[in-house]
């Protein structure tokens, strides 16, 4: 577990996906988000992108999953977020969330956090931020 004293500015986390036909289709089952330019391949054709893309969400997940596994970690708790997605994700990109430690309070308990996915060509998808808060009591230094 990281400890809130462990905390740099500038330490980062990542975690890379191939976004997949199957991700893209339980994902629509499990939030609901069937707009065609998902599950339907004819309009994905017709959109700009000119096949099928993932959910917004979706990528927002691969941030989340960053920022409660790896960096800040188990002990933190979101309480705010705010992303720009920045171009589409289609099937059979493979993506990287990156975190990245922007301010750390410890005093408050409170870590800011720059979130960012790339594509493979190392295109940004979504840029944001992420604020989380400390479950675990500070330890004592003495």
């Amino acid at each position: 577990m990281n400890y809130p004293n462990q905390f740099r500015s500038g330490d980062k986390a990542r975690f890379s996906k191939t976004i997949t036909e199957s991700d893209v289709s339980l994902f629509a089952g499990l939030v609901g988000d069937f707009h065609p330019k998902h599950i339907n391949a004819v309009f994905g054709a017709q959109t700009a992108a000119g096949k099928r893309v993932a959910q917004h969400a979706l990528m927002m997940g691969l941030v989340n999953a960053v920022l409660q596994n790896q960096l800040p970690g188990v002990a933190f708790e979101l309480l705010r977020q705010q992303a720009e997605f920045l171009t589409p994700v289609c099937i059979g990109d493979t993506v990287t969330a990156i975190v990245e430690i922007v301010n750390w309070q410890p005093e408050k308990r409170l870590i800011t956090l720059k979130t960012l996915v790339v594509n493979q060509d190392n295109v940004e998808i979504l840029t944001g931020e992420a604020v989380m808060i400390s479950q675990v009591p500070l330890q004592d230094k003495s």
